[in-house]
């Protein structure tokens, strides 16, 4: 086999002092970015937030959000700088939420995603995830705000039993 090993990437928990280049790359991928007051204030109230950097630790390639509820885990924002997409870190980090989700006994993972985002939808969809919903006007968009399709993932027994039903 002639294989070629890509190197992985590190992770560790993401700090105040992580912001400007979280921030940054925030910037370079969406339209209508979080704010630094908002990882701020993801960081003061102790949700998961993980920061992804490439083997050097020098640069920052990704970083996830993600609000624990009862039993669930909810993934605020999940961001691939955009000069790193398609070399599979989403799926790597999606692992990884679902490893800590697991770890805390959550039942379920949810997620939103805008509905134009087919990529990210096809990217959740292969990972399991189901919609199960649809938030109207959700997002904040150019012209007039954007639909977000809710997508859930059944873990643990949950998962064995059939899953979720839809919700509005």
């Amino acid at each position: 086999m002639n294989a070629v090993l890509q190197p992985r990437p590190g992770r560790r928990p993401m700090t105040v002092g992580d912001l400007d280049a979280v921030v940054a790359i925030e910037q370079r991928a969406y339209s209508h970015p979080w704010s630094r007051g908002n990882f701020t204030d993801s960081l003061a109230a102790a949700y998961l937030a993980e920061l992804w950097f490439d083997e050097n630790g020098s640069e920052v390639l990704g970083y996830l959000v993600a609000m624990a509820g009862v039993d669930e885990l909810h993934l605020l924002n999940i961001t691939v700088a955009p000069e790193h997409q398609g070399r599979g870190l989403g799926r790597q980090m999606m692992a990884s939420l679902r490893e800590h989700a697991l770890a805390q006994g959550a039942a379920t993972l949810w997620l939103e995603v805008r509905a134009s985002n087919q990529r990210a939808q096809a990217l959740y969809r292969g990972l399991g995830y189901t919609q199960v919903g649809l938030r109207r006007g959700y997002y904040p968009a150019l012209q007039r705000r954007e639909d977000a399709v809710v997508m859930s993932l059944a873990l643990g027994p949950a998962a064995e039993a059939g899953g979720l039903h839809a919700v509005d």
